[in-house]
């Protein structure tokens, strides 16, 4: 009697250990519905989209930070001026090309002969030929920022929808093979379920970086806007002298 039971037992065992193995990532995809399924790959393409993402914006900020103190530490090392244009013709980072647009401004009034002139109209002109600059600099800087947001958004719901999708499969289910044995509901409703992790892996990941980048952004614009103000004053300050 004590040997049948252990047989029992052990069989048992087996079985759900059996079980257990067959239910693995690889196999809820492989047996989902064809519209959970989509929903998998689409939040599966998404995750890697913003992780990609996210390397490429990790190095471009890095770059930019970098750039910025180089010639940040050029502008105030007691260069002239005309030194400085020279070093503008061929600007390679964001504040180069913020002081270049300046400089040529600065260039033409000097070849016209109108920059002493009306100094205060030929500074409103700069001011406006770098603040345009600005602009551009951090357009470029915030590419493919909208994709993090938009995964961070949109995944947890697409995600929903999946659960939901396969959950009403498996009581769709259900009612056809007149069961409730965790056998028959345990793979529709793990199927169900994995959607939703899907979706929160491509979100959390998407809301951090988002978070993350957009803060470098902001401290990247007060940058280039201090710098654009301290080029106006140092050219004022030049035609004061001039003067």
């Amino acid at each position: 009697m004590g040997n049948a039971a252990e047989t029992m037992a052990a069989k048992a065992g087996a079985s759900m250990e059996s079980g257990a193995e067959q239910i693995t990532v690889l196999t809820l995809f492989l047996q989902a519905d064809p519209v959970v399924k989509g929903v998998m790959l689409i939040l599966a393409v998404a995750s890697v989209w913003s992780w990609a993402i996210a390397v490429e914006k990790w190095m471009q900020f890095g770059d930019l930070e970098q750039n910025a103190r180089r010639f940040e530490r050029e502008f105030w090392s007691g260069r002239s001026l005309d030194e400085l244009e020279d070093r503008s013709d061929k600007p390679r980072d964001a504040l180069a090309r913020v002081y270049a647009a300046a400089s040529r401004e600065w260039r033409e009034a000097r070849r016209t002969g109108t920059a002493g002139e009306n100094a205060q109209l030929m500074l409103d002109r700069v001011d406006r030929l770098m603040q345009a600059q600005v602009s551009r600099e951090l357009g470029r800087a915030s590419r493919n920022m909208g994709v993090l947001a938009t995964v961070a958004a949109s995944a947890p719901f697409i995600g929903l929808f999946g659960t939901v999708w396969g959950i009403m499969n498996a009581f769709t289910n259900i009612a056809a093979q007149q069961q409730t044995n965790l056998a028959v509901v345990a793979p529709g409703i793990a199927e169900a379920l994995f959607a939703t992790a899907l979706g929160l892996v491509a979100a959390i990941p998407a809301v951090i970086f988002y978070n993350k980048f957009n803060g470098d952004l902001e401290r990247f614009g007060d940058r280039l806007e201090t710098f654009s103000d301290e080029v106006a004053a140092r050219l004022s300050r030049r035609l004061s002298e001039r003067g």
